[in-house]
């Protein structure tokens, strides 16, 4: 394509200057419209060099588009500096442990999250994953957690998140300065060496207006949620956080192969109860045997915490996984001594990723299979806690209008905006082709009378 269009392009060069001036206006605008911005980038196309786990090596994970580039270092004398808003590509070698960057207030409270990517294939152990920690310039740790593959031993992404508080009730690592994002490979006997690709967000909150309770609430309904029942509506989950489906309370219905992860987006606002059941539906009866955490089910908040988990075996008949109930999001949630409940201290997209194992194909075929989510958002909406700032990104701890109509739609993750800016971008640029003969025919026309 590149070369056709270069000797187009200069045969029309060889014509009269109009001519040129003609062809090389409806050639740029053709050329800028071939490709929208916003067209989603392959994951596979995008994926990282190759590595030793295999031909098969490119990541099905969709990382966020114009996501930068950065280099984990070995100490924290090297480490790039990586800031709040930005999304941010890396790589973790087998048995690495990497630095990178902070420089913050002494106010915000900033939270870092690190998913990372296995090739699929890659041969994993029980105890294979990561450890993200935030540590101070003295090597004071604010924060750290880890996350691992768990016993399916099945390659999909897994994320782990790190924080630095401004609260009294932490006496570490306050103040303004430097600080360092500390991202390990952890467990890694038995695994294969491939490196994983890693994407990495940062998120800050500011300071409330008004210091609120700093005990968190102690009565709430604990009480299991029924799962929502009704007839199910197909709403196909994206591939990566960036290209989540958005999703409200409703029954949805999509196909999962095994292998494959499937990420939606709840918008939950302050007050609301979040609940979620996953089922797997059976399969045609050509399989025998069973599979081992066949269906995991992962919810993470909006800086991308890890809040809950469940997961079921698979014998070739249907499963369900529901997640243990969860408290309504309120800000005093995070004083909390243990989760779920000190997860849930944001209002905004509440990340559901469903992970159907790889070793599910081996006794029961390469599917797909019927995959069906019901979400339960109980509770009146409440004014949030009144922060004294702006976040960054902003919004990212309300739900916005937007949010809600998407959700409502329970859309595909990109492929419905994606169609729509292809429909934008031909209509843009069939309108901007016309407009630019048309200027040119009145300029000759003005030339042909002496007019300039």
């Amino acid at each position: 394509m590149g070369r056709r269009t270069a000797w187009w392009r200069a045969r029309a060069w060889r014509g009269r200057p109009s001519a040129r001036l003609r062809v090389a206006a409806v050639a740029a605008v053709l050329c800028t419209a071939a490709v929208p911005a916003s067209w989603p980038v392959d994951a596979a196309a995008a994926a990282a060099s190759p590595s030793s786990d295999g031909p098969s090596a490119a990541s099905t994970y969709a990382f966020a588009e114009g996501a930068r580039s950065v280099v984990g270092a070995a100490g924290t004398a090297d480490a790039q500096r990586i800031e709040a808003g930005t999304t941010y590509r890396s790589s973790l070698s087998k048995g690495a442990k990497v630095y990178y960057s902070l420089e913050l207030d002494a106010a915000s409270n900033t939270y870092v999250s690190a998913t990372a990517v296995p090739r699929p294939g890659a041969k994993l152990s029980v105890t294979d994953g990561i450890r993200v920690s935030v540590e101070d310039k003295d090597s004071h740790s604010c924060s750290y957690e880890s996350a691992t593959f768990g016993a399916a031993m099945s390659p999909h992404p897994i994320t782990a998140w790190g924080a630095r508080t401004t609260s009294p009730a932490s006496p570490v690592c306050q103040g303004a300065g430097a600080y360092y994002v500390v991202v390990e490979r952890v467990g890694t006997v038995g695994s294969s060496s491939g490196a994983w690709d890693l994407e990495l967000t940062t998120a800050t909150e500011p300071a409330l207006k008004k210091a609120g309770s700093t005990s968190s609430p102690e009565v709430w309904d604990s009480a299991s949620p029924t799962p929502l029942p009704g007839q199910a509506k197909h709403s196909q989950g994206g591939a990566g956080f960036s290209r989540a489906t958005a999703v409200g309370q409703g029954v949805w219905r999509a196909d999962i192969s095994p292998g494959q992860t499937l990420f939606y987006k709840v918008p939950v606002d302050w007050g609301r109860q979040l609940s979620a059941t996953a089922e797997l539906g059976s399969g045609d009866g050509g399989g025998q045997g069973y599979a081992i955490d066949a269906l995991a089910m992962s919810l993470y908040n909006p800086v991308r915490a890890d809040v809950a988990e469940a997961s079921v075996g698979y014998d070739g008949k249907q499963k369900s996984a529901s997640l243990s109930p969860l408290p309504p999001v309120e800000y005093a949630n995070r004083y909390a001594a243990t989760a779920p409940v000190n997860v849930m201290q944001f209002a905004g997209s509440y990340y559901l990723a469903v992970h159907l194992a790889a070793g599910v194909a081996e006794d029961f075929g390469d599917g797909p299979f019927g995959l069906t989510l019901r979400v339960r958002v109980d509770g009146a909406a409440q004014d949030g806690p009144g922060y004294a700032g702006q976040p960054v990104p902003p919004n990212v701890f309300e739900v916005t209008a937007q949010d809600r109509e998407a959700a409502a739609e329970g859309g595909s993750a990109g492929g419905d905006a994606a169609m729509k800016a292809v429909a934008a971008g031909g209509i843009g640029a069939g309108t901007l082709v016309l407009v630019v003969l048309g200027l040119w025919t009145v300029t000759a026309r003005r030339r042909a009378r002496g007019v300039v």
